[in-house]
Parts: C-alpha cells; sequence; structure tokens
C-alpha cells in the first residue's frame, strides 16, 4: 500500500524495470516547471514525393554510383556504409583484463575458416525502403502497404538469421533521431555477436521464466490487459502499452498476446492486425502534437544463427518505441546530467502519458485537415 498522502502523478519514487534490471526515476512534480530550455527546429513537412537528389528515391543513383530500380512497394538493399564490415580483420584480443577487445564483424565466421566453397552469407546491412513516395510515412500508408512491409521483415529475419545470431530491425524516423534522408525506410544489421541490449534481455527473460514459470513480458502484457491503466491502443492479437518503466515521455511497448518468439513465426491473420495496430498506434503519435512524430524503434525476438537450436521459450518478441519529443513539437528531453551519471529519470508518468496517447482520434490529422478543405 503506497504510504499516506503519496499520490502517484505528484511525488517522486522509482520503478523497476524487469527486462533491463535497472531503475528509472518519476519524478511527476517536474511537470509544472517552466521551460525556457532549447527548441528544436520545426519537423520538416514538406518533404517532396520525389527528389532525384535523394538516393532513397525510386531511379535514384546512390553514393557509390548505383541506380536504384523503379520499384513500387518496398526496396531492400545492402547498405552503402555499412556499420559492420564482412570481411574487416580481428583484433588482439588484449593484454590485460582491463583491455579487451573482440570480434565484430557483420557475417558469422566459420571456425576453421575453410568454407570458401560454401555460398557466402548475405550481406549483414541492409536499408530498406517502405514505399517509393518521399513524403509517405507509416500511418499514412494503407494497411496493404504496411503489411508489405512486415512480410518483408520476416524475410529478411529468416534469410539473416540462418547465418547470423543476432538480426537487428530497427527505423529512425525523423531528422532529430539522425536520419539522414526523408524517405520513409528501416535498416537491419545482423552480427557475429549478440548486442549488449539483447544478452541483457536474454538473462532477464531467461531468468523470470526460471523463477515464476511463464515468460516475463507474456505475464506482463496479460497483467496490462487486465489493468488498462498504460493501455494505449490493443486489438486481438496485440496490445501496445506505455510500459510502467518507460524512461522516454511516451515511450510503447508492442506485444502480441501469442507467445511467439520471432517475426517469421506470426500467422497471416497476425501480420495483419499487426499492420493495423502499428497504423492506430503511429497515428496518435502523429497527432499527439500534429507533427510527423519522430522515434527510433526496432524489433527484439529470439537469437538466431547458432542459438536456431536452442531452446529459447523464455523470449517473446516484441517492439520498442523510444520517441523524444515531452511537451511540444519542438520541446524535446535530454538524457543528460542525472541520466548520464546516476541513473534514467522521467517527469511525465506513464500512466499520464498512456492517457493522453489513448484519448487522441485515430484518424490522422493531415487526413482531417484535408477533408476540410
Amino acid at each position: 500500500m503506497p504510504g499516506a498522502g503519496f499520490v502517484l502523478r505528484e511525488h517522486q519514487h522509482i520503478r523497476y524495470n524487469p527486462l533491463r534490471d535497472d531503475w528509472v526515476l518519476v519524478s511527476a512534480h517536474r511537470m509544472k516547471r517552466p521551460w525556457q530550455g532549447q527548441g528544436e527546429k520545426p519537423v520538416q513537412e514538406d518533404v517532396p514525393r520525389y527528389d532525384p537528389s535523394n538516393p532513397l528515391c525510386p531511379g535514384a543513383t546512390r553514393a557509390n554510383g548505383k541506380v536504384n530500380p523503379e520499384y513500387e512497394s518496398t526496396f531492400v538493399f545492402d547498405n552503402d556504409f555499412p556499420a559492420l564490415e564482412p570481411d574487416a580483420p580481428e583484433p588482439s584480443v588484449g593484454d590485460h583484463p582491463l583491455f579487451r577487445s573482440a570480434s565484430a564483424q557483420g557475417v558469422w565466421v566459420p571456425e576453421h575458416r575453410v568454407c570458401s566453397h560454401r555460398t557466402p552469407p548475405p550481406s549483414p546491412s541492409k536499408v530498406m525502403c517502405f514505399h517509393p513516395w518521399s513524403d509517405m510515412t507509416l500511418p499514412l500508408m494503407a494497411l496493404p502497404e504496411i503489411r508489405a512491409v512486415i512480410d518483408k521483415w520476416a524475410e529478411l529475419a529468416v534469410e539473416l538469421g540462418a547465418t547470423y545470431p543476432w538480426v537487428q530491425i530497427f527505423e529512425n524516423k525523423g531528422a532529430m533521431m539522425g536520419c539522414s534522408n526523408p524517405h520513409p525506410h528501416c535498416q537491419v544489421w545482423a552480427s557475429n555477436f549478440l548486442p549488449n541490449e539483447a544478452r541483457l534481455e536474454d538473462r532477464t527473460q531467461r531468468e523470470h521464466l526460471q523463477a515464476r514459470g511463464q515468460p516475463l513480458l507474456l505475464e506482463y502484457g496479460r497483467l496490462e490487459a487486465q489493468r488498462k491503466e498504460r493501455l494505449v491502443v490493443e486489438n486481438t492479437d496485440w496490445l501496445v502499452v506505455v510500459p510502467y518503466w518507460a524512461v522516454w515521455p511516451f515511450q510503447t511497448l508492442l506485444l502480441p498476446r501469442r507467445h511467439v518468439t520471432q517475426l517469421q513465426d506470426l500467422s497471416a491473420d497476425e501480420r495483419d492486425s499487426l499492420a493495423s495496430i502499428m497504423k492506430r498506434l503511429l497515428t496518435k503519435y502523429d497527432n499527439l502534437f500534429e507533427v510527423s512524430f519522430p522515434y527510433s524503434m526496432g524489433w527484439h525476438g529470439a537469437p538466431t544463427g547458432s542459438h536456431l537450436g536452442e531452446d529459447c521459450g523464455h523470449w517473446l518478441l516484441h517492439a520498442h518505441y523510444y520517441p523524444p519529443l515531452l511537451r511540444s513539437a519542438s520541446v524535446r528531453k535530454f538524457m543528460v546530467g542525472y541520466e548520464m551519471l546516476a541513473q534514467a529519470q522521467r517527469d511525465l508518468t506513464p500512466e499520464q502519458a498512456a492517457q493522453r496517447l489513448r484519448s487522441l482520434p485515430e484518424e490522422h490529422y493531415r487526413t482531417r485537415a484535408q477533408a476540410a478543405q
């Protein structure tokens, strides 16, 4: 029971994140403070539908001289500037426990390196365009177009997951999140190692299953579906919540209701309902400040490659959405000071954030504006 006088939306407290095994400080009273800090540039809304100088457009020439096909749906190509090179030399392991290094390649190197006769693995770094139009974003796309994106994600997960232990699908939307090209797209990086976040989630989900006999996120999703105070949208197969432990102001977690561990294991109906709930969530995001809402998002699922034969029943497929905006289209949250030196902190409570998102219409503000003309 809360202590005498404690009010959730007024008094500070800390919340535990079982997925990351850490804590976040919630300081709801700080939302009352005046803001005179940095304002961001307005999000670009007048993106041309086609720009021949944009290297992601159909028919455009990329920096390496390659010309894109005149694609009409999704389009995938090898990243021209990959962070994980497939043929990078291996570093020394280091001469001291405090100065360690290891291989970080975008290729699964055979143990004995005698497999030159085998078919080379697929390129580990991909760029995937969602749509041929630069002025289109996922919430503005039709459901069959979003379903095509989901199907391509699953394809890539299978293709790269046959070789690589980790396949990270992620989208950085908007210049605020470092997106350098105003065109609807995502990236896919595959690596010969489990990244930090994957290793952490693998451990916490495994420990939870051992301790409680059910997958962590499956139990969590069922509880959130019952309590509803942090629920944003839901349908037969999926639910979206602002997680109890959210750090970013309008952070959300997309969860399946069924115990499924990888994108490629989704049924046709689940892919259709995923397209629907993504459109609904992302429309609400855009409607919050009536701007093309910036975020970084990504899928997490059971490890692949050499882990395919292992029991990964402790995993549940899920997607994280991390949007930076806090008070308006021009005021963002900064991860500085206390967050960098002590622990994560947020002002708006997850319950307040969920209520704001939940109350927003599911018709996109641009569609309403066009209808009103």
